[in-house]
Parts: structure tokens; C-alpha cells; sequence
């Protein structure tokens, strides 16, 4: 079978670059040219997955690849491609619009009158907004062409329903260490075979890949480039420290990444997990995430999750932030640390948090009612006469400075008991409080 022609907007090139080629980077020149090749995504690939049964079955079908970058999404739309001996047609949702998805139709159409199958692949999906998303949908319903994008975002947020709907989603995961492993021995064989790389130095580039082929491979260009021109021969962990020009794990600080890191950060807290809420803080940390931003998260967490079982968790939240605030990066680091292992240790309670949520929905759907006349301020000579504020009960001139059996909910409303306090933390001393006025309110 002949190689398939690829098109982007106006530049043609072999589907399957020759291997050999020196003058492609080593991404390009490792990409597999068959499903065995691939490295990683055995969910999808291994006996029996979905995507290994829809090659061996003959079944082309729309769809999108959605994982983080580096795993293989280019890579298996050029497969499929290939596998069913379909034109490729390769748009990168950054630089097109409708303009040029109308070219690649065109083209398509031109494929049809050959008795040819046109996939067109769409680069970063996500990318496009909705219009241009719609401009793909006539064109994959009528079967000219069969669509397969690429989204590191999750589609149910970035990608039209109507188009989600006549795609099947494959998620792609992170490439594992064994997995990475196994590609820095091939890159080895082909970019480096002169070069020695020690235990440590190949575990240094895998840990710095962080699951993305794509990254080991750029690394290992890096490594060869820097060996040859200090002319070594043996590669160690500290020359690959030296010489590399190593980035931060990967972090998106507005995509699937961020929301994922976060929500693990809220529930670690949550879960009363100290340790665990200090490896998430880091890991955003580290990554890149804007601190002030972490730092209105935490003292949400404590309003949310802490309450009134402690309601010191607010005050060092709030602290935290002002300390962040006066200080920066990196010292006020260590204040938001220890405001988020004080609130992962502190007694729980969503009491507050449900009841407001609670009495949220209640007025949400509830009809408008009247302030009762004892409870409406009096400023004027009218209201006065009206009744406004007559038989009200000053709580201070009770005993105990609580009016017992005093109502203070609009005429016909009954008490909704919304707010129910936990068994934890300041809110057992609550709970024992609100006992002891409902008993007064039964006297009263």
C-alpha cells in the first residue's frame, strides 16, 4: 500500500516521512508506522480494546483523542489514516478557520469523485470556537468526510454536543516510567548509539519527561546535542542537570490539569489528609499556579469544609493570604503550607455550608413573603401607627437575653431547620446551645 498524502492547508507531504531522514526532529523520526509500534495506551490498543477491535474489524468512525501532550494523538490519527487506506487531511485549529476548513472540503470532495475516504484530522479541536465547530457538522453527517480530533481540554466543555454526539471519545492517558522507559531505549538505538547513559541519568530523563513522549524525546536531542559538543561519551545525572534546559512538571494553568490538581487539593483537605494536601499545593506550586489564587481557594475551603467546628481554620486561612500577600514568592509559600495542613487536621463540618445552600434553593422557588409587622423598623410617626415594630421583644431585656417562643419567620412559614450542627469541634458546644433554646422556646 502506497503512503497516503497529507495535507496542511497548502503544504503536501508523504503521510510517513522515511525514517532515516537526519533533518526531521527525532519525534517525527520515531513516530510508529504500525498500531505495534505504539508505546503505551494498552487501554485502548492492547487484545480486545475498543480501538485495537475497530482496526481489525474494518470500522472507521469519527472521533476524538483527548489526553495531555506528548501520549500519541497525532500519532494514532496518522495510523488510522494509513490502516484504512483513507486521504489525510491535517488542520491545526490555531491557525484555521472556516476558510480553510471550506479548502479541505474541497479536497475531500475531489477524494469522493476518485472512490477515495477523506479523514481529516483537526489539531487541538478545542481551539475552535463554535461556528467553526458547526461548519465541520454537515460535512461528517453526509459521510464526506470522517473526523478525528486531537483536545488535551475535556470535550464535554470545549467540544459542540452536536458534533460530541457523532464522535466517539478515546482518552489517552500519561505515558508510565516502564512505558518511557522503552522509548528512551529506542531513542537511544537511533539519536545516541555511541553515547552511554547510566541507571541514573535514564531514570533523571524519565522523571522529567513526566508521562509525555514527545518531551523525552526533545530531551534526548538535548542530551545528544550537549554530549557531542562537550565531546563526553558517558552521560551521568549531573551532566544532564548541567547541560539541559529542564522545565517544571506538567501543568496547565487553565485546563484539565489545573481543575484536576485543585479539586484533588480541596478534597485531600477534605479528607483530613495533611500529607496529601501538601503534595498537591506543591505539585501547583511548582508547576506554576498563581499563589494568590490558591490563596483565595484555601479560605474558601475553610468556609466550606471547616466552618464553625473551628472557625480559627478562617482566621489562619485569612492570615495566610495577607502573610502571602506581604511577603511573595517563594517565603510566603510556607504560610499558605501551614494554612492548608491546619486545615487538613482541623474538626470537619459542612453544616453551614449545606444550610445556606439549603435555604438558597427555598427562596430560589418560594414566593415572596411579607417582614412580619413586629420584625419591620419604625423610623416614622406613620409606621409607627401602623404597627411597624409594635410587641417586638428586645432579646437583651429577656432572661438570659433570649426572647423564648419569639417568632422570626414571615407569617405561615414553618421553622425549616436548615442548619443542623456536626459532632465535631466547636459545633458539639452549637448543637448543645440550640438544644438548650429550643427547650426554652417549648417553656415559652
Amino acid at each position: 500500500m502506497s503512503a497516503q498524502r497529507v495535507f496542511f492547508c497548502d503544504v503536501k507531504m508523504d503521510l510517513f516521512e522515511t525514517p532515516s531522514s537526519t533533518t526531521l526532529p527525532l519525534a517525527e523520526r520515531m513516530r510508529p508506522r504500525h498500531l505495534d509500534e505504539v508505546i503505551g495506551q494498552s487501554h485502548l490498543l492492547g487484545a480486545g480494546k475498543p480501538l485495537r477491535l475497530a482496526f481489525q474489524a474494518r470500522k472507521l468512525h469519527s472521533m476524538i483523542f483527548w489526553g495531555p501532550p506528548g501520549v500519541g494523538k497525532t500519532t494514532l490519527a496518522r495510523l488510522t489514516a494509513h490502516a484504512f487506506e483513507a486521504e489525510f487531511i491535517a488542520l491545526s485549529a490555531v491557525f484555521s478557520g472556516v476558510k480553510e476548513i471550506r479548502a479541505a472540503m474541497e479536497q475531500a470532495e475531489h477524494y469522493r469523485q476518485q472512490n477515495k475516504k477523506t479523514i481529516l484530522f483537526v489539531d487541538e479541536i478545542h481551539r475552535f470556537n463554535k461556528s467553526q465547530q458547526d461548519a465541520l457538522l454537515p460535512y461528517t453527517e453526509s459521510g464526506l468526510i470522517t473526523l478525528l480530533g486531537a483536545t488535551t481540554e475535556n470535550p464535554s466543555f470545549e467540544v459542540n454536543s452536536a458534533l460530541l454526539s457523532r464522535a466517539q471519545v478515546y482518552v489517552l492517558q500519561s505515558l508510565t516510567d516502564d512505558e518511557l522507559q522503552q522509548l528512551l531505549a529506542r531513542a537511544q538505538h537511533i539519536a545516541m548509539p555511541d553515547l552511554i547513559l547510566d541507571e541514573v541519568a535514564r531514570t533523571t530523563l524519565v522523571a522529567y519527561a513526566d508521562g509525555d513522549g514527545r518531551k523525552l524525546l526533545n530531551l534526548v536531542e538535548q542530551c545528544t546535542t550537549a554530549a557531542q559538543a562537550a565531546g563526553i561519551r558517558n552521560i551521568d545525572a549531573e551532566f544532564i542537570h548541567h547541560a539541559l534546559a529542564l522545565t517544571p512538571r506538567r501543568f496547565d494553568k487553565g485546563g484539565e490539569f489545573f481543575y484536576d490538581q485543585i479539586s484533588a487539593l480541596h478534597k485531600s483537605v477534605r479528607g483530613s489528609n495533611p500529607d496529601a494536601a501538601l503534595y498537591w499545593l506543591t505539585r501547583m506550586l511548582d508547576g506554576g499556579a498563581d499563589a494568590k489564587y490558591l490563596s483565595r481557594r484555601i479560605i474558601r475551603m475553610a468556609w466550606e469544609d471547616i466552618g464553625l467546628a473551628d472557625p480559627r481554620a478562617m482566621q489562619i486561612a485569612n492570615d495566610a493570604a495577607t502573610t502571602f500577600e506581604r511577603l511573595g514568592s517563594p517565603e510566603g509559600e510556607l504560610a499558605l503550607a501551614q494554612a492548608v495542613i491546619y486545615l487538613a487536621v482541623a474538626a470537619k463540618s459542612n453544616a453551614g455550608y449545606v444550610a445556606y445552600n439549603q435555604a438558597k434553593a427555598f427562596v430560589k422557588q418560594d414566593k415572596s413573603r411579607e417582614v412580619p409587622v413586629h420584625l419591620r423598623n419604625a423610623p416614622t410617626k406613620l409606621m409607627k401607627e401602623l404597627g411597624y415594630g409594635h410587641e417586638y421583644r428586645y432579646a437583651h431585656d429577656e432572661p438570659n437575653a433570649y426572647a423564648a417562643g419569639e417568632n422570626y419567620f414571615p407569617d405561615g412559614m414553618a421553622a425549616p431547620n436548615w442548619y443542623q450542627p456536626v459532632p465535631r469541634g466547636l459545633e458539639i458546644k452549637i448543637a448543645e446551645k440550640l438544644a438548650v433554646l429550643r427547650k426554652w422556646d417549648e417553656e415559652g
